[in-house]
């Protein structure tokens, strides 16, 4: 399969009006998306729509992933920390927008959805991109401070250790819900020590964070 399908899905987002920024449409158009996804779900690669991945966990839809990156504004040079590895086809465009000297690290809760998402980075030739096994809601105090976080999972509240593993200018984009249903995506910016600003854009649908600081197995639906 050609990335003829990819370009097409950019192009089709682009003049919706969901990409805007011309190095995350580049990405757009070179991950190959169907090469994360299950064999049996690729000829639905480039619908814009969420499909399953197996072990309750989706790839989220095209348009989704795109307004969550625009609003992050991830940059060539950044240091990023991804919440929630999935498939690995958000961390393969943050790879793709951030270049070789930024740094990607990515959390999975779940082993064998992060030994999925590592074998179709390492697949797809993002073999740079790294991938961690932990609770994504502690962050990765190892390699902080971060210039962006992106979570890809929802939250009744941003969770705390993020917010400090962040630089001082440093952004965070998270969906964000108190009874899980309704969620908002939401910016955060991390202004000084002990002081941030929130923007919000907009209603979305994801997966509940669940770590010791969002929901708990018990609370998830």
């Amino acid at each position: 399969m050609s990335n003829d399908r990819a370009e097409e899905m950019a192009n089709r987002l682009k003049q919706i009006g969901y990409l805007r920024t011309p190095r995350i449409i580049d990405a757009f158009r070179k991950v190959p998306r169907h090469e994360f996804l299950p064999e049996k779900m690729r000829g639905d690669a480039y619908l814009d729509h969420p499909l399953p991945i197996g072990h309750g966990q989706t790839i989220s839809a095209p348009s989704m992933i795109a307004i969550m990156l625009e609003v992050l504004q991830p940059e060539e040079g950044d240091k990023v920390l991804e919440i929630g590895t999935g498939s690995g086809y958000n961390a393969a465009l943050i790879a793709e927008i951030i270049g070789k000297t930024g740094g990607i690290y990515t959390i999975e809760r779940l082993k064998e959805i992060a030994e999925l998402g590592e074998e179709n980075l390492r697949k797809a030739g993002y073999e740079w991109v790294n991938v961690v096994v932990g609770d994504g809601t502690q962050g990765y105090e190892e390699e902080a401070p971060w210039d962006k976080i992106l979570v890809t999972a929802c939250a009744p509240k941003i969770p705390e250790p993020l917010v400090n593993q962040l630089k001082i200018g440093g952004k965070m984009a998270a969906p964000v819900g108190q009874n899980y249903m309704a969620q908002t995506l939401t910016l955060l910016e991390k202004t000084g020590e002990n002081e941030t600003s929130i923007q919000k854009h907009g209603g979305c649908a994801f997966v509940p964070l669940i770590g010791e600081d969002g929901w708990s197995e018990e609370q998830a639906p």
